[in-house]
């Protein structure tokens, strides 16, 4: 029986020993690396065989592009894949031929772009300005207006003020990639006079519409202004236009300020 159980406990040492001694795997092995040969060779201007157009520029690890309200994209090559990294998710294009004067891939339609290295000294010149401008006019807008109902008479004052607030929008270039592009959005001013008495005066921001509007609309979306609608027994009506930008997609939300200075707000028309 002694020599029965010394024989299994030999048994199972051995079987330990071998599970041991045999081939590991490291975390670091099964992580893709990136390519960084694939990227050296990418480093340059790159044109469009197609127009000739210049697509983008690549310097170190980020991708620069000539129109002046694209953001520049950080992005790496993994095996056969380019990986654009924008606002929103990673964005992955095949690779389908690479060699140092030609790069070939598929866009985000599936269409395969080809493009050429620039032997062009002038096209440097297209990306003097690699900050992003804004889009939208940028400008202090202010409206004074007067309206009456009835016996009531409301003296309406409406400014927007532009801001650095950032809105980024995605939206593709003609190699069709995927690019973010930057605007500033709105802070307006509102404030409702009925004869000297002050009824309502306000800033309003864009998230202060999040109940009526989508949350993915209006995170790309700015607060464009405040107009004057009407006025009637409940006071004065205003529409708040909340657009997206270079897009005919919009929400009004109805600001409505009571003859009493109460806010009430709904979804417009």
């Amino acid at each position: 029986m002694t020599l029965r159980v010394n024989y299994i406990l030999a048994l199972i040492c051995a079987t330990i020993t071998i599970v041991a001694c045999g081939p590991k795997t490291s975390k670091s092995d099964t992580k893709l690396e990136e390519d960084k040969v694939a990227k050296q060779m990418l480093q340059g201007i790159w044109i469009n065989s197609d127009d000739e157009s210049v697509a983008f520029k690549v310097k170190g690890d980020t991708i620069f592009y000539p129109d002046s309200t694209s953001y520049p994209a950080y992005f790496q090559i993994f095996r056969d894949t380019l990986v654009i990294y924008g606002a929103d998710e990673p964005v992955k294009y095949p690779i389908e031929k690479q060699a140092p004067h030609l790069f070939m891939f598929k866009n985000s339609n599936g269409e395969t772009v080809r493009l050429t290295l620039s032997e062009d000294a002038l096209d440097k010149f297209q990306f003097d300005n690699n900050k992003a401008q804004v889009l939208n006019q940028n400008q202090l807008v202010k409206k004074d207006t007067v309206v009456a109902f009835e016996d009531m008479r409301y003296h309406c004052y409406v400014q927007v003020n532009p801001t650095t607030y950032k809105v980024i929008k995605s939206t593709y270039n003609d190699e069709g990639v995927e690019v973010d592009n930057v605007y500033h959005d709105n802070i307006v001013n509102l404030t409702v006079y009925s004869g000297a008495t002050r009824l309502f005066s306000r800033d309003f921001k864009k998230s202060d519409f999040k109940k009526f509007v989508p949350e993915d609309f209006l995170m790309q979306a700015i607060l464009s202004d405040l107009t004057l609608n009407r006025a009637d027994k409940d006071g004065v009506h205003f529409n708040a236009l909340l657009a997206m930008p270079d897009s005919p997609s919009y929400y009004v939300v109805e600001v409505n300020i009571s003859p009493m200075g109460k806010l009430k707000m709904q979804l417009g028309n």
